[in-house]
């Protein structure tokens, strides 16, 4: 049962209230971002002055955290006054305040602006190019002060969600939440993993031509994989070693842990013993998420 909080004057708003200013440079995921945080309970604003921040505080005191986008595009953006904004939030015991900044490949960002063929703010009558390293040269500060720093530059809408729930979903909440993420070493290891388990040295379902086409959510697939020697044995073992960490970490006060299990191509070994583990520590009483990242881009031929 949970009871709501008695109202208190407007200068005493409840202690440590999240507010996260969320900027980086145009077509790096703000929106998603600002989107995805207010999914996960932020009460979120994108767009607003700077100027307004104060009179916004003044108003009743927070009772969920909030989360302020920041548009280089706003007529009253400036580095200096997001500067200020940050520096008055800590100087206030109230707020905890933070700078998420959202980074992106020169690269990347012109690919994003050719694919939608927009114009960029910066340089309207010019190529995306040149906008883009003006954008950037501007934002060098907020990039330094910030607090969290995301590089979307490999990141999908999914993704990007993902990273930030490791960072801000839960706040409130009490317990340590488990995301667990089977994926392929052939694609690289996921941004912002805790730790990382390999399995390639299990049994290959891949070699079965039966067993090819399949997940490994497929039970088939794991009868395969379970059958292995020492399957039991290692499995025993990494259940035994994630549980002790988890609990250590809890103890700790950590709020988020990423784990990550890999094989060559993320589709059948990872994607069995992802689930197997998220069993294993949901009925432990832990709260567990899964991704299977290989399995949501689709694996290519030829990943085993």
């Amino acid at each position: 049962m949970t009871t709501e909080p008695p109202e208190t004057p407007s200068d005493a708003a409840p202690r440590s209230a999240r507010i996260a200013l969320v900027t980086g440079p145009s077509g790096a995921g703000r929106s998603t971002a600002i989107n995805a945080l207010e999914d996960m309970g932020f009460e979120a604003i994108d767009n607003l002055p700077l100027t307004l921040l104060p009179r916004l505080l003044d108003g009743r005191p927070l009772e969920r955290p909030l989360a302020l986008g920041i548009d280089t595009r706003n007529r009253d953006f400036s580095v200096r006054a997001c500067l200020e904004a940050m520096d008055n939030l800590a100087a206030q015991d109230v707020y905890q305040g933070s700078l998420l900044y959202l980074d992106c490949r020169d690269d990347v960002l012109v690919r994003r602006y050719s694919e939608t063929r927009r114009r960029h703010p910066f340089a309207p009558t010019g190529t995306p190019a040149a906008g883009i390293e003006r954008e950037l040269a501007i934002l060098g500060p907020l990039r330094e002060r910030a607090d969290i720093l995301i590089d979307t530059s490999e990141l999908s809408p999914h993704d990007l969600r993902a990273a930030l729930a490791r960072r801000f979903a839960g706040d409130g909440e009490t317990g340590l939440a488990i995301s667990l993420q089977s994926f392929s070493y052939k694609r690289g290891l996921p941004q912002e993993l805790d730790c990382a388990f390999d399995v390639r040295f299990l049994a290959n379902p891949h070699w079965v031509e039966d067993l090819r086409p399949l997940d490994g959510r497929d039970p088939a697939v794991v009868a395969h994989i379970t059958a292995d020697p020492v399957f039991e044995t290692y499995f025993a073992k990494l259940a035994d070693l994630v549980l002790t960490t988890l609990s250590a970490f809890a103890d700790e006060g950590k709020t988020h842990l990423s784990i990550g299990l890999g094989c060559t191509g993320g589709k059948h070994r990872s994607v069995a013993v992802t689930e197997k583990l998220a069993n294993t520590l949901a009925e432990a009483g832990w709260r567990v998420s899964i991704r299977h990242r290989e399995l949501e881009r689709g694996t290519r031929p030829g990943d085993i």
